[in-house]
């Protein structure tokens, strides 16, 4: 089996370093903008996520989790890190109302974030063939169509599959919500 792209980099191939980024910009970026909008703030800490992640890989173990779960974990550890930092230093700035309804509430992030964290440890907890099917299309945009090709199944296989891993990701958050209520009440 050929090493994931994490495990390269921890082995030093520089190609890979730019085929990782190539595979989870658009994720951390996605993250960032999430966090922090549309600032220089994200761009400066898009870079300090993948010098993480490139310094972190050799840690990088694939039993444990997908590659995108690892690079999705570091990015929102880096990014909490720098709103705590950033709502420690007093900003000298006049309060713009305009830009503060563009960035949510760190609380709302964060609730984001653990919604986005029930995801992922559901799709860690399905079988193999939807969880594969589910992070092609899902993280890595491909088709319907494109996955059947590249894994050699028929395209109805490839919708259904989706389609069941999809209900079955809903079904458990929302017995994860019932049993919080529950739990609450």
């Amino acid at each position: 089996m050929a090493a994931s792209l994490l495990e390269q980099v921890a082995q030093g191939d520089q190609s890979a370093v730019g085929k990782v980024l190539d595979q989870y910009g658009d994720l951390v970026w996605s993250l960032a903008r999430r966090f922090l909008g549309n600032s220089p703030e994200a761009e400066d800490a898009v870079q300090d996520i993948f010098i993480a992640v490139w310094s972190s890989a050799e840690r990088y173990k694939p039993e444990l989790a997908s590659e995108v779960t690892f690079v999705a974990t570091i990015a929102r550890r880096r990014l909490i890190d720098r709103l705590r930092k950033n709502s420690r230093t007093p900003d000298s700035e006049t309060y713009d109302e305009s830009i503060a309804t563009q960035n949510p509430d760190p609380v709302n992030r964060i609730t984001e974030n653990v919604e986005v964290q029930n995801v992922v440890r559901v799709l860690n907890d399905m079988p193999e063939q939807h969880r594969e099917i589910l992070s092609l299309s899902i993280y890595e945009g491909y088709s319907h169509s494109e996955i059947a090709d590249r894994l050699a199944i028929p395209l109805g296989t490839v919708k259904t599959r989706v389609r069941r891993g999809l209900i079955h990701i809903r079904e458990q958050l929302e017995l994860d919500d019932a049993d919080r209520q529950e739990q609450a009440s």
